[in-house]
């Protein structure tokens, strides 16, 4: 068994197939003549070549096709040196090129292949997900970094914690966190990039929050996981007097029984927990009651615009701050963006606010 080059295709019915390259170069098209002969109306007659470059990696020159070639979504132009896990299209013909531990005897020919047909003019498909290996990179410190963004005081606006926030400056990768979770979704590694931006964020930021408590964000796919709480484990065995609020997402309150087991793990690690995103989907009150937060973060849906909000609204808001109260957890406004904003919250009864009113998200090594 040797590792070998190999181009993974999605079949139709959603079977994958791996065709393995044993010769270079490989020409590929819709020709007969073609090494990989690929039946889709799209191609041209010879479409592209894979070759060894002079570097040692392959190289994939296109051929004047007509309807292009794509590497990870972007058309080359002439050539392009490729790496494992590249998403390739030939056109609208979709694959991932691979490295695959394989015996010779095993492995699929290129004439062995079935394929389908489609138009013209169809747009890529999308059954690979490209940057895998950045994404792994990232996942592993190259490129991760992290931000913090001030809570303060409704009344003093004196600073009293930092929310953390996942960043990227990684120069393949996008820089905004929902773009890179929806790498992640898509590669299924949510979890992976959770704990990396949270371990990362605060490892940097713990010995600058000068007693300052530190809001952390948990994925709504890890919450009840035994890798998530390991990994709140070794944030308190490596920070043990960092004042720390990890922030649950709204989804996860309607498992009730779930929650109370992961809120009375929490209080022996020493750890407060927050409901984030509150009045943004399916969170009930009732189960707030029956296993109350240290905080309540209000989504900003509810807080944009309250100064001017109908009086129904302000009452509504009014009413839910006054039951988070009444259970004894704190109020927090989230995307406050301007003093008028800021009164109506005040007014209301929050007793925290956060926002771009208050303090922008900074680098947290630069806290």
């Amino acid at each position: 068994m040797k590792k070998q080059w190999v181009l993974e295709s999605v079949g139709a019915d959603g079977t994958r197939s791996d065709f393995v390259i044993t010769q270079l170069p490989c020409r590929i098209g819709r020709s007969k003549g073609n090494d990989l002969v690929i039946a889709n109306l799209g191609l041209s007659r010879d479409q592209a070549v894979i070759a060894r470059d002079i570097t040692g990696q392959l190289r994939l020159t296109d051929e004047n096709s007509t309807n292009g070639t794509f590497v990870n979504r972007h058309r080359i132009d002439g050539y392009c040196l490729l790496k494992e896990n590249d998403v390739i299209h030939f056109a609208s013909a979709e694959f991932k090129l691979c490295r695959r531990l394989l015996d010779e005897e095993d492995a699929l020919s290129f004439d062995q292949m079935l394929t389908m047909v489609m138009p013209a003019g169809m747009p890529l498909s999308e059954h690979f997900a490209p940057n895998e290996a950045e994404l792994d990179e990232l996942i592993m410190g190259q490129g991760i970094s992290g931000a913090a963004q001030p809570i303060v005081d409704a009344v003093s606006r004196r600073v009293v914690a930092y929310e953390l926030l996942g960043r990227a400056n990684h120069p393949r990768l996008p820089g905004s966190p929902i773009e890179l979770f929806a790498l992640a979704e898509a590669l299924d590694r949510e979890e992976a990039l959770s704990q990396a931006f949270r371990d990362f964020g605060v490892s940097q930021a713990s010995p600058r929050l000068n007693g300052n408590t530190l809001f952390i964000n948990a994925h709504p796919k890890e919450t009840f996981s035994a890798a998530f709480l390991a990994s709140l484990e070794r944030i308190r065995k490596a920070s043990p007097t960092l004042d720390i609020v990890v922030e649950i997402h709204e989804s996860a309150v309607t498992r009730i029984e779930e929650l109370r087991e992961l809120a009375n793990r929490l209080e022996e690690l020493g750890i407060r927990f927050a409901y984030d995103d509150f009045g943004a989907g399916q969170a009930r009150l009732l189960e707030l009651a029956d296993v109350p937060a240290h905080f309540v973060k209000f989504d900003m849906t509810l807080i944009r615009g309250l100064h001017n909000a109908s009086e129904r609204k302000r009452k509504i808001v009014r009413d839910l701050v006054q039951m988070v109260l009444s259970i004894g957890s704190v109020p927090l406004a989230e995307g406050v963006e301007d003093e008028a904003e800021a009164q109506a919250c005040l007014d209301m009864g929050f007793c925290l606010i956060q926002g771009y009113l208050t303090g922008r998200p900074v680098p947290v090594d630069s806290l």
